[in-house]
C-alpha cells in the first residue's frame, strides 16, 4: 500500500501551546512551511509577537490555497444518483436539547441537527436544500434529556451505484451529457480539509472489465458518519427502504425503557398498576395535553407493560444503602406527548403506597356512557376521570426509546455495504463496526467508574450525617411508620424527588380544563393568528 504524506493545517492556538523545539519540527513537517518561508534563526528564539505574526501569515496563506482546493471538490448534488435508506442510531439524550430539529440558537444543540451536519459534511445530503431536500423523516420525537438505543430516520441519500436493487433511486437530475460526465469522471468524494479521506478511502474510480465498467462500492455510511459525528451519537444500522417508506408510519411498535431504582417503592404494587395499561385505552389523563396538535382522539394501545429487575443491588459496603435496578418495559403501537413519563410518575405514586394500583384502571376510565367495570374481583367500581388531575410526571433522565420495530418486509439492517474488498479493510478501520462496540463498551466502562466515584462520596457523606428517615414505601419493611407532617420524599425518578408533608390523592386533585375547550379555545386564538399568517404568506 502507498503511503501519502498529507498537508498538516497548524493553528496559532495549537501551535503555542506546544514547547518550542517541537514547534519548529511541526512547522517543517507541516504544508505551511517551505524553503522560501524558512526563517532566518530558529524559532526557539522568536518572541510571541513574532510567532503569532508569522502563524497568521501562513494561516492566511494556508487559508486560500484550500478554500480553492475545497471549491474544487464541491459536490454537484444534481449531477448526482440517490437512494433512499433507513438509518438506525443511539444517542445520549442528556447531551442534546431533545432529537427534533430546531431554528435558530439553541442552549444545546439537537440531535437531528448534529446528524444532519455530519450527513452534510461527509456530502451524502445537499446541505442547502435542508430536511425537506432529502425527504427526512423520524420515526419518534423524543424530548430533552431522553435517549435511544434504536431512533430510525428515513431519507433520501447519495449513492455510488448507478442502479441500486429495488425501486428507491433517483437518477441525476442533468441531461444525458451531463450523466456520462459524472460516468466518465472518478467522483471526488472527500469529506472536508480535515477529514480528506473520510470518504475516499472507501471508494475508488470505476474500471473497465470484460463485461464493461466495474461499479465502484456502496459508500459505507455506518463508518462514514460515525466518523464525523460525537461519540455520544451512534450510527448502528443502515437499511435500503422502498421510495414511499416512511421511518414514522412504517413502524409497528415502538419500545420504551424506564430504569429506577427500588428505592422507597413497592415493586409489586406497581407491577399491578401496570399491567391494567395493556390493551386499548383512552390516556388523556395520562399525557401531555398540546392544544397546537388538535388531538381528539386519545386511545392508544399497549402491547407489553412489565417491570423486571435489571441487577441485583451491590454488597453494601461503608453503610451505604444498596437497592436493586429496575426496568419497565413499555411499548405500544403510538404514544401521545410525554405519556410514558406521565405513566411512570403515576407508578411511582402506586409503589409508595400513597395510590392504589387501581388509580390506572379510573385514569382511562374516561367515557360515562361505557364506563369500565372493576379490573379484578373485590375492588370497587373505577371512578370516572374525563378530566386530568393535576400532577409532575417523570424526570427524563432514565427514559430510553430502546427501538423502532418493523417487518422484514419493509427493513433489512446491515452494518456495512456488502462489498468484500472494502469490508476486509473496514474491519481494521478506526470506526469499523468492531470498534463501534469498543467504543460503546468504553462509555460503559467509564460510567461504571462514576457509578463506584458517587457511591463513595455518598459512604463519606454519612460518616458525619445521618441518611434521613424513610417513610415510603407505607407500611413496607423496616420502614418508618407514617407520622403526621412528616416529609414525604415522592420519587420522580432520575434521583430526583417531590418533597410533601401533606399528599393530596390524586383524583382529589384539581383538574385541568376538558380537552374540547382547551382545543378550541387555541384555534380561536392562537390558531385563528397563525392561519392568518399563513395566509398572508402564501399570498406574497
Amino acid at each position: 500500500m502507498e503511503v501519502v504524506n498529507k498537508p498538516v493545517k497548524l493553528g496559532v492556538r495549537f501551535l503555542m501551546r506546544v514547547p518550542p523545539g517541537r514547534r519548529h519540527r511541526l512547522l517543517q513537517a507541516s504544508s505551511q512551511y517551505t524553503p522560501s518561508m524558512a526563517a532566518p534563526e530558529s524559532y526557539e528564539n522568536w518572541t510571541r509577537q513574532d510567532l503569532i505574526a508569522r502563524l497568521r501569515r501562513l494561516e492566511r496563506a494556508g487559508g486560500t490555497s484550500a478554500s480553492k482546493s475545497r471549491a474544487g471538490r464541491d459536490v454537484d448534488f444534481a449531477a448526482q444518483p440517490r437512494r433512499k435508506i433507513a438509518l438506525k442510531f443511539c444517542y445520549s439524550g442528556w447531551e442534546y436539547g431533545g432529537l427534533a430539529f430546531q431554528e435558530g440558537h439553541t442552549v444545546l444543540p439537537t440531535v437531528e441537527n448534529v446528524l444532519f451536519d455530519a450527513l452534510a459534511r461527509t456530502r451524502l445530503v445537499d446541505p442547502a436544500k435542508g430536511f425537506d431536500g432529502c425527504g427526512w423523516e423520524r420515526c419518534g420525537r423524543t424530548d430533552r434529556g431522553v435517549s435511544s438505543a434504536g431512533q430510525v430516520v428515513s431519507l433520501w441519500i447519495r449513492t455510488t451505484l448507478d442502479c441500486p436493487d429495488g425501486p428507491s433511486y433517483l437518477p441525476p437530475e442533468r441531461d444525458a451529457v451531463a450523466l456520462s460526465t459524472r460516468r466518465e469522471a472518478p467522483q471526488d468524494a472527500s469529506a472536508s480539509d480535515d477529514d480528506s479521506d473520510s470518504l475516499l478511502d472507501q471508494t475508488e474510480p470505476s474500471s473497465s472489465t470484460a463485461h464493461g465498467t466495474r461499479k465502484r462500492p456502496e459508500f459505507q455510511f455506518v463508518s462514514m458518519l460515525n466518523r464525523v459525528l460525537p461519540i455520544t451519537i451512534r450510527i448502528l444500522a443502515w437499511s435500503p427502504v422502498s421510495s414511499d417508506f416512511s421511518a414514522r408510519f412504517a413502524c409497528r411498535y415502538r419500545h420504551y425503557k424506564y430504569f429506577f431504582t427500588s428505592h422507597g417503592l413497592d415493586v409489586e404494587r406497581m407491577r399491578d398498576g401496570a399491567r391494567r395499561l395493556l390493551g386499548e385505552h383512552d390516556f388523556r389523563n395520562l399525557c401531555k395535553l398540546d392544544p397546537a396538535k388538535q388531538i381528539t382522539s386519545f386511545k392508544r394501545k399497549i402491547l407489553e407493560a412489565e417491570i423486571s429487575e435489571v441487577d441485583s443491588a451491590p454488597s453494601d459496603r461503608g453503610g451505604v444503602p444498596s437497592e436493586p435496578l429496575y426496568v419497565f418495559d413499555l411499548a405500544g403501537t403510538a404514544f401521545l406527548y410525554n405519556q410514558v413519563r406521565h405513566i411512570v410518575a403515576v407508578l411511582f405514586m402506586i409503589g409508595t403506597g400513597l395510590e392504589h394500583p387501581s388509580v390506572i384502571t379510573s385514569l382511562v376510565n374516561v367515557d360515562r356512557s361505557n364506563p369500565y367495570p372493576p379490573f379484578q374481583e373485590g375492588e370497587p367500581a373505577p371512578e370516572i376521570v374525563d378530566t386530568k388531575p393535576v400532577y409532575q410526571m417523570a424526570d427524563s433522565l432514565p427514559l430510553m426509546l430502546w427501538d423502532c420495530v418493523y417487518d422484514e418486509k419493509d427493513v433489512s439492517w446491515r452494518v456495512t455495504s456488502g462489498d468484500p474488498a472494502v469490508e476486509k479493510d473496514l474491519l481494521k478501520s478506526e470506526n469499523g463496526p468492531g470498534n463501534l462496540i469498543q467504543q460503546l463498551g468504553s462509555a460503559y466502562g467509564r460510567s461504571r467508574i462514576f457509578t463506584a466515584l458517587n457511591r463513595q462520596f455518598l459512604a463519606a457523606g454519612q460518616q458525619y450525617i445521618p441518611p434521613p428517615k424513610s417513610y415510603l414505601p407505607i407500611g413496607g419493611p423496616g420502614v418508618d411508620a407514617l407520622v403526621p407532617n412528616a416529609m414525604l420524599d415522592i420519587p420522580l425518578g432520575g434521583g430526583t424527588y417531590r418533597q410533601t408533608t401533606k399528599y393530596v390523592p390524586l383524583l382529589q386533585r384539581d383538574r385541568l380544563e376538558h380537552v374540547d375547550i382547551v382545543n378550541e379555545r387555541w384555534r380561536e386564538g392562537k390558531g385563528s393568528r397563525r392561519a392568518a399568517r399563513q395566509q398572508v404568506d402564501g399570498d406574497e
